[in-house]
């Protein structure tokens, strides 16, 4: 039964004998698993044709649900996780994992104990409510026009927001905050808003022809955003240095750059950052020296920070 409704539930129509080949059962056998899986109160209607088949239809009511191991085993884990990612309240996401587990047989129970991991929680305030998920969510579904009051980011959350008219095309999770990519209809751009600090207004608007997202790829768009970057996901300040240091030292603290080994105790770092400041002050954390610093800009940027921190000490000793 449980093969059974897995298959149903991957495609609209299956062919009576197809699901009997499938299944490697008599089409009496099946007939028999359909009648109880309707008693269960799984609405399966009967397709009439030269084939004969059925199709697995939304009910009123939730019926039973019906997993295989694995299939648990991940919906424990997505409970366990969903509050973090802001996209459930923590004590809800808690209650459902417990109903879930005690329905479990006991070795998938012990499977799920022997997996408990502890998340971190969403920073304060970027908790998604439930019903901004799905409306936005419903809106890129649909293609429809998607208004909605904003508190841009940096902005008292307090202060009286902006309103936004959008075509909605992607909502993305990252670094547990939830996303929406898409065109301002009044800007004529590319846009992206935390859903954490959108208000949806209804109703929607008119049905929308979706736009390809600058570079086709909607993750390598956002990440190209998050450095600050308008010529694709690559950082708009790139540099490089000559530290005192092993590569093996430098190499764990720039994921994202690329380390050369030039000796034992010397390495060419080449990295990059959404302004050269930054640059400058993220190569500062390995306090060593620099022996040599490229282009000028960077090094522009090392002359200012250390102007700026000579000031501060100054006046800290005054």
């Amino acid at each position: 039964m449980l093969k059974l409704l897995s298959l149903l539930q991957t495609r609209r129509d299956w062919p009576g004998r197809v699901l009997s080949e499938r299944l490697k059962i008599s089409d009496r056998t099946m007939r028999r698993d359909i009648d109880q899986l309707r008693e269960l109160g799984y609405r399966i209607v009967a397709i009439k044709g030269p084939d004969g088949g059925y199709r697995l239809d939304a009910g009123s009511e939730l019926p039973p649900l019906l997993f295989d191991d694995d299939q648990a085993v991940a919906l424990a884990v997505a409970l366990q996780a969903a509050a973090a990612s802001g996209a459930a309240d923590g004590e809800t996401a808690l209650r459902a994992l417990q109903t879930v587990r005690q329905v479990m047989p006991a070795r998938l129970r012990h499977r799920i104990d022997a997996m408990t991991f502890t998340t971190l929680p969403a920073d304060a305030g970027t908790s998604v409510d439930a019903e901004v998920l799905i409306a936005v969510s419903t809106a890129v579904r649909a293609r429809e026009i998607l208004r909605f009051d904003y508190v841009s980011v940096g902005r008292d959350a307090s202060a009286a927001p902006a309103r936004r008219r959008v075509e909605p095309h992607h909502v993305v999770l990252g670094a547990g905050r939830w996303y929406l990519v898409a065109w301002d209809l009044d800007a004529e751009d590319w846009r992206v808003y935390r859903l954490d600090r959108l208000t949806p207004r209804v109703p929607t608007g008119p049905r929308f022809t979706p736009r390809t997202v600058p570079g086709g790829d909607v993750r390598e768009f956002l990440a190209a955003r998050f450095k600050g970057s308008d010529r694709g996901n690559r950082w708009p300040c790139t540099g490089e240095v000559v530290l005192e240091l092993p590569a093996d030292r430098v190499a764990p603290f720039v994921p994202d750059g690329i380390v050369e080994e030039l000796g034992p105790d010397r390495c060419r770092l080449i990295t990059g950052s959404w302004s050269w400041q930054a640059l400058a002050a993220s190569i500062g954390r390995f306090e060593v020296a620099i022996t040599e610093v490229a282009p000028v800009e960077l090094a522009d940027a090392f002359r200012l920070l250390a102007q700026r921190f000579a000031d501060a000490a100054e006046r800290h000793r005054r």
